[in-house]
Parts: C-alpha cells; structure tokens; sequence
C-alpha cells in the first residue's frame, strides 16, 4: 500500500498500519461516536501520538476517499490517525441541530481525554481538519483540552460572521443557502445498519428528521454579528488559544483572510501557508501547484508531538504564493507564480501605496475633487465565479471570468500602465466618500489587473453593507445625499502586476449572484480627490524567497471504486431579452459509484438556480435541488431537499421541502415557509 516515495526526509522506515473501520467513542449522556481509525500495528505495545479529524461528512463513506489519502499515510509514519462522525452525524448517535454548537466542542473534549487515555496513544494529541473540521480545530483549540498540543486548520476561519458562507461585509451572501441546503441534506441522511444495527438504524434515521429544521433561516434571523457569530469566533479571544497551530488556504478559497488575522492575533507558536488553490487540501489543491502538504503535516506533527527537530519552525511565519497575471478563465491546471516567504506577520516588507481617484483614473497625487455616480444592473457580477471554489469539475469555470462586461456596468479607474512590476501581499483597501440616494444599499470593489489588450482579471475584490459602514454589530441607515467616508477592505491577495498592465478599481452597486441585492436598486455618487484613494500593500521580494520550496504531492493509496454511472457538472447563463430576466444555472451530478471495499454505493446531485431582472433587485430569486443516495444489499436510502430564497423590500422569504426514501417508498415529508423581517440588508 506504501511506497518508498512517501518516506520523509527524516524517516527511515514506514510501519505496518492496522485499519479500524469502526469504533465506538463514548461521550456523555451514554452517546457514542463512531470513528474509523489507522495506527501503526505495534500501537499497543509502543504507544504512538493521535490525529482526530471531527467533520460531520460520514466517514464510512462520503469522505472514505480523501480520507484514505491522508490518514493512512499519518499512521504509516507512527500515528494514530482517526476521523471522527460528529454527534447526530454519519453513524454516531443522538441528533445535530446546527453548526458548531457547544455540544460538538464538548464531545470533541471528551473524545480527545478518551483517546489519551488508550494503550495505543502516548498522550499526545494533534487535530486537523479542512473546513468544517478546520473550525471546529480552532474552537476545541480554545477550550484547552490538555492533550492537545497543536493543531493544523485548513480553509476555515476564526471569525463566523465576516468569513464564512453567510455574510461578507455585512452582505448577505447566497451561499447562506447553497451550503445551508447541503447542510439541511448531508444532516438528514440515515446511519448504515452494518455499522449501527439492523435493530435501530431505522429508528435513528426517524429523530434525525424528526428534529431537521432548515437552518439556514436561523442564519438568516441574525444579520448583524451578534452572539450567535460571536460564539465559535476564536477571535473573540486569540489568547484562548495556546496550542501550536499551522493556519493553510489558497487564493481561491473563500477563507484565506482569516489565516492573515490568525497570524496577526495569536501569541503562540504559529505558521501560515497560502497557495494559488480553491477549497482543497494542498496536496490535491487545484489549480496547481499542488505541494507536498502532507509531508510539511508530517514535520509539523513529528516537531510538536514527538519532539523530533524537522526545521518546521524555522520556515517563515508566513509561505505565500504570489501569482502572476493569467488570461481569465483559461483553463489552467497550473497557475504561474512563485512561493515567497515572511518572518512575521504583519510585515515590515509591507509598505502601503495610495493611488488617488480622479475621474477614471488613479492618480499617485490627489486632484481636485469631483463627482462620479454609478448605477449598476442589479445582475451585475455574473462573471464573478462563485464565492468559494471547489475544484469541482475543473477548477476554472468557478473563477472569474474576462471583468470587461462587469466593468461597463461599473464605476472604474485605471492608472497609466506600469513602468514596472508592482507586487502586492496582503488585503487592498478602498478608502471611498460617497453618497447614496437610498437608505440602505452595497457597494462590491473589485481590483483588476488589465492588459495592453485590454483584458481584465479580477484580481480580489471585497464587498460592503452601506449600513454597516461603521459596525457589524450596530448596523445605521444612510441619510440620502449625505457624504461618508467608507472603509472597503478587500479579500487578502499575493499578486504580481507586469509592466505594461494597468491596475483598475471597478464600483459596482450590485455583485449577483454573490450577494444579495439591496432592498431598492442605489445610485452611489463617488467624490474623487483627496478623500478617495486606493491602498495597495506592495512587496520588496527578498533573497531568500528562492528556498521557499516544497516536495513534490504524495499520498496513501487511492480508494478504489466501481462506476455504476458517469456524472457530469454543467454551467450555464441565459438571458431573456424580452423580460430582461438573467438565469444562472449550476449542476452537479456526480454520477453513482461503489466503494469496493464496503460495497457501499452513493450518489449524489444538485442544481443550483440563481434568477434576478436588471433594473428589480425584488426579482431576486435562488432555488437549490439536491439528492443524496447511499445503499447497499438490504439497505437503500434517499435523501431529497429542494429550497428557495426571494424577498421584497422588506423581509426574506425562505422555502423548505425535505423528503426521505427508504427503497423508494417515502417514509417521511416535510415542508417549511418562513418570512424573515430585512434588518437593514
């Protein structure tokens, strides 16, 4: 199963790894949580370390093949390596009602002192996890369980309201139902009789629907960041946190920002690694370059649970690639850059570069002041690719597209082409004074990089509620026709502009189908001059960035599968030229197979539809369909959910159908209809 390649540089010999596919780890109130483990043969006799992965995902079978790319290979080299069902969750007992809740965190503390406690674990315990199992990492981090020495967190953040599929900039985001409806699916399906009982499996399918609400309209009733984002924000409390943490995302992620602030707010031992990838473990990130990631885990585990010098920590704080211009939505596997490195962060190699806005153009000195107004197409931003991309069907049809047609229906500015290469490492900011004609509206700033044809790429952007120009937390309407001085920041970002290029700020009023439009379509009025520029984090490169450098990707064997039927991912915009209406429609079908090694069989498919007409920010209109199937001899289970998003000018109307089959007879329907008050949104 392992070959010499995967051997790391301080490593002379792999061990025998013995495979747990199912055990029990007891927590309170007499629940168990079920856990598949992989530790070294031998465990027993000379107790190893323990790496938990905590997801709520099934480890039976939904992520049985990323699991069996990493989890082996820990194990390999002498862990105990174990994924972990959340509560309510895959095959373990009891019900889930929402994201991270204390519960979860308490059971994650339980688990951890039962693991410590084992034969076959010396006490000392890591945690990692991408995403879900990235924030659940920080949180239970917080809590301080003692065992739990360091921890490595992927594509997650410390803040739950600014960074996550929620909100952005106090905009309500529409992944807020894209993820919500895979979360109201993925937490309804059943357990696997093989593993919990052809006595109760059915039974504990019946309490999970039993208590399924659509969360996602929970979300929505907190559109300011209140206790409800507070609880599970590590950054309420940096110092909370004292175990090691290793902070990793890509550009393409939707939470890249967050490792910035990590590095920037903990005092403990900490690294930060960025590369060019979407929502990915970096040695499967695409686009590439893919890294050796699992080897730089490997020496982060051996460094901080087994004592072991591997020279981790003496990397910079901070590895980042910083990637160069690229066609937009070309069709690149790989993403040109390079990998530079930082001692710390913030740095002092960071300097802030202010170009002034003056009529269309960015100026190095501010001009007198003018006024400028932008009205934009409430279907603005369709080129925007999504929020958060997933290497799902190729990488490249969820990043932007070419910016032009976004451009024209923006605001935009534009320096003399550069002289120069300009690099930047960091988060841009827009510092902006505006009017506005309504009381409520959002400005989306995008920073584009445009070459000698014309061509433009978006290069980051950030997104701002107008009402929230001064707080999450104690949002304030806009007086009509009085002047603010606005603050965007935008999404952190290492890029480098060629000579040649020109660097363009684009304001647009509208960002669909990303964010949700404002209650009525907003003429902003943007005065140029000394109250407006641009401020852009440039970078001196440093010699050492040369030796930033990683080992070619390696993982454990690939998990081996049947195709029972190919799927496929499509991707499609219309327009009617009569009613003006834009549709967006995404599927995802990822077509049937089965796991040869438990002869499961899954499947699962969704379609995504996003709605609006130009000039009516009221016709916005998103419908999410989803199935999810998993069966095997005696076993035959579907899950079905269909949602949907609308408003008016004054409240969200939510719209929930959730269906279950076993053996293709429904066994249990529920439908939900909600109307959300707007709380200046």
């Amino acid at each position: 199963m392992y070959s010499e390649s995967i051997l790391s540089p301080y490593s002379s010999n792999l061990r025998k790894v013995r495979e747990i596919e199912l055990c029990w780890i007891p927590v309170s109130e007499g629940t168990r949580l079920a856990a598949r483990i992989f530790m070294p043969e031998d465990a027993e006799s000379n107790p190893v370390p323990a790496i938990l992965e905590y997801i709520p995902y099934r480890r039976r079978d939904a992520t049985r093949a990323r699991d069996d790319l990493t989890h082996p290979y820990f194990a390999a080299h002498g862990y105990a390596s174990i994924r972990l069902d959340i509560r309510g969750t895959g095959d373990s007992d009891g019900v889930i009602l929402d994201e991270y809740l204390k519960q979860e965190q308490d059971d994650a503390v339980e688990a951890i002192a039962w693991i410590a406690k084992q034969p076959w674990c010396n006490g000392a315990i890591g945690m990692m996890g991408i995403s879900w199992g990235g924030f659940n990492s920080l949180q239970v981090a917080a809590r301080r369980p003692p065992a739990l020495k360091a921890i490595i967190t992927a594509c997650s953040t410390d803040d739950r309201y600014t960074d996550d599929m929620h909100y952005m900039g106090g905009c309500v985001i529409t992944d807020i139902l894209a993820w919500g409806t895979s979360y109201f699916g993925m937490m309804s399906r059943s357990p696997d009789p093989l593993m919990v009982g052809e006595d109760r499996w059915r039974d504990m399918w019946m309490e999970r629907l039993n208590v399924m609400t659509p969360v996602f309209s929970t979300w929505l009733e907190h559109q300011r960041r209140d206790h409800y984002w507070r609880h599970g924000s590590v950054c309420e409390d940096f110092s909370s946190i004292q175990a090691a943490v290793f902070a990793v995302g890509g550009w393409a992620d939707g939470y890249s920002n967050a490792i910035f602030r990590l590095l920037s707010g903990l005092k403990g031992p900490r690294l930060g690694l960025v590369g060019p990838w979407g929502h990915k473990y970096p040695h499967i990130g695409v686009p590439g370059p893919a890294i050796g990631f699992l080897q730089e885990a490997l020496r982060w585990w051996d460094y901080w649970l087994k004592g072991i010098e591997t020279g981790i920590m003496d990397e910079p704080m901070l590895r980042a690639y910083v990637q160069d211009t690229v066609p937009p939505a070309s069709h690149y596997e790989v993403r040109p850059g390079r990998w530079i490195g930082e001692p710390s962060w913030p740095s002092g190699n960071i300097q802030s570069k202010t170009f002034w806005l003056a009529p269309h153009v960015l100026c190095e000195t501010p001009n007198d002041q003018a006024m400028q107004m932008v009205k934009s197409p409430e279907n603005t931003g369709m080129h925007g690719g999504e929020w958060c991309a997933y290497g799902i069907g190729g990488l490249s049809p969820e990043l932007p597209l070419d910016q032009r047609e976004e451009d024209g229906k923006s605001l935009v500015f534009d320096t003399a082409p550069l002289a120069e290469h300009l690099e930047i490492l960091g988060a841009p900011i827009a510092v902006l004074t505006i009017s506005a004609d309504q009381p409520n509206g959002l400005v989306a700033v995008r920073l584009n990089d445009i070459a000698p044809d014309g061509t433009s790429i978006r290069v980051t952007y950030g997104l701002l509620n107008l009402t929230h120009r001064e707080s999450h937390e104690t949002p304030k309407s806009l007086e009509p026709g009085a002047r603010y001085q606005i603050r965007v920041q935008l999404n952190e970002i290492g890029h480098k502009f060629p000579p040649g290029h020109r660097i363009r700020l684009a304001i647009s009023t509208a960002y669909w189908p990303i964010a949700w439009p404002s209650p009525q379509s907003v003429t902003l009025t943007v005065f140029t001059g000394d109250d407006s520029g641009l401020m852009l984090p440039t970078r001196n490169g440093r010699p050492d960035d040369a030796d930033i450098r990683f080992a070619e990707p390696v993982t454990a064997a690939q998990t081996k599968n049947t195709l029972v039927r190919q799927g496929k991912v499509e991707r499609t915009v219309g327009h009617d030229i009569v009613t003006g209406e834009t549709i967006h429609t995404v599927i995802r079908d990822d077509g049937n197979f089965i796991i040869d090694a438990i002869g499961v069989e899954t499947a699962f498919k969704k379609a995504t539809r996003y709605r609006i007409r130009p000039n009516d920010p009221t016709s916005a209109r998103m419908e999410v369909c989803e199935t999810y199937y998993h069966g095997h001899p005696g076993w035959r289970t579907r899950v079905e959910v269909e949602t949907a998003l609308s408003s008016t000018t004054d409240c969200f109307i939510v719209e929930a159908d959730l269906r279950a089959y076993e053996d293709d007879r429904r066994i249990f329907s529920r439908s939900w209809s909600q109307r959300i008050a707007r709380d200046l949104v």
